[in-house]
């Protein structure tokens, strides 16, 4: 459950701004996380993408006619472009042209980011959100202790207390299967071209930063004995963003910060993927009509934890005990800029690097 942090917040939106189909989502999620758990037999985390989601629900694109389809249709056309950089091994040659301090600076700027966001999520309830965080650190202290469990525990009781309608609502939900519509016979070119120019294009340097190279290497950092090469995680990323396309879901990608969350919480396997897919599968094939109640469980001062605790582990994750003073500097102020946009500090850490390389820089 480490991860919730962020899936829960963007899911929501997608739900309840966009009107897309909770039981799609929810089944492209769950058949991709058992799928990398078995293949990957890491905590491999599937997040939705961030910036796609932050661009699709925003008050500008909704008056401009952006809708569910069109984030469908992202989704498909984000599959294509992975499975051309896998096919080619395109996305592993430009890897090689980062430099690790680069990547550090990244993974670094991602940690301080996820903190900043459970900070606001956790600022409407500060002395709440101050005691659960307290608790968190306590109990992660403890691995035997279930910490997310019971932080989640917490964060039932509390959104009980606060909202006690909420009893009766969860009690009036009665299950009802579904499957989801099939999406594809729906886009028209214009979505297509929608989604991939507004959407699709702007994400490439987010993803390739944090769910292409910072997740291939906090993967075989942690987890030295499962390896996994950028080029089978840019086909799992092709191929699971082309299942969700087909079932009206919302592109997806592999986030550093979502395998650093898990890990916090005790993930140590491919078991923390499948277990969290199972579930959403249940959700999205019986529960899909009622995501929306079942969501109020979460208060924000509880996902906020959740997100901070997955930033502080994906900052910790930046060391480098032989870095010199320019790999200093190019990880720094490669943070400093990827906490505003991933893409653009990959970009700044890359040539910053090079002509330090090149003796144009000298620190």
């Amino acid at each position: 459950m480490g991860d919730l942090g962020t899936l829960i917040p963007f899911l929501t939106a997608y739900i309840v701004i966009l009107k897309m189909n909770a039981g799609g989502i929810f089944l492209a999620f769950g058949f991709a996380l058992i799928a990398v758990g078995f293949i990957y037999r890491t905590p491999f985390p599937i997040q939705p993408m961030k910036a796609i989601g932050a661009a699709a629900v925003s008050h500008t694109a909704i008056a401009a006619g952006l809708n569910g389809t069109t984030v469908a249709a992202a989704a498909l056309t984000t599959g294509l472009l992975w499975l051309v950089l896998a096919v080619t091994g395109l996305a592993s040659r430009l890897s090689q042209w980062i430099p690790r301090a680069a990547l550090l600076g990244v993974i670094l700027g991602l940690g301080y980011s996820f903190m900043l966001e459970g900070l606001r999520y956790m600022s409407v309830q500060p002395w709440i959100a101050g005691a659960l965080l307290a608790v968190t650190l306590l109990m992660v202290s403890r691995p035997k202790l279930p910490t997310m469990l019971c932080l989640m525990l917490i964060g039932f009781v509390i959104a009980l207390i606060q909202t006690p309608d909420l009893i009766h609502e969860l009690t009036a939900i009665q299950p009802s299967f579904q499957l989801p519509a099939y999406a594809w016979g729906k886009f028209t070119p214009s979505d297509l071209w929608v989604g991939f120019i507004l959407l699709a294009l702007p994400q490439l340097p987010l993803t390739f930063g944090n769910a292409f190279i910072s997740i291939t290497e906090e993967n075989n950092k942690l987890f030295p004995d499962r390896l996994v090469s950028q080029r089978a995680v840019a086909w799992s990323t092709g191929f699971m963003n082309l299942g969700a396309s087909a079932i009206g879901a919302v592109p997806m990608c592999h986030g550093a910060g979502g395998m650093a969350a898990h890990v916090m919480f005790g993930a140590r396997t491919g078991g923390a993927s499948i277990i969290l897919g199972g579930i959403l599968l249940l959700l999205g094939f019986f529960f899909s009509a009622s995501i929306e109640t079942i969501f109020r469980l979460f208060p924000q001062s509880v996902l906020g934890v959740m997100l901070f605790m997955a930033g502080l582990q994906l900052a910790l994750g930046s060391r480098d005990s032989e870095a010199d003073k320019t790999d200093r500097f190019v990880i720094i102020a490669t943070a400093a800029i990827a906490i505003w946009n991933v893409g653009l500090a990959v970009v700044f850490g890359v040539t910053v690097h090079h002509f330090a390389k090149k003796g144009w820089l000298k620190f």
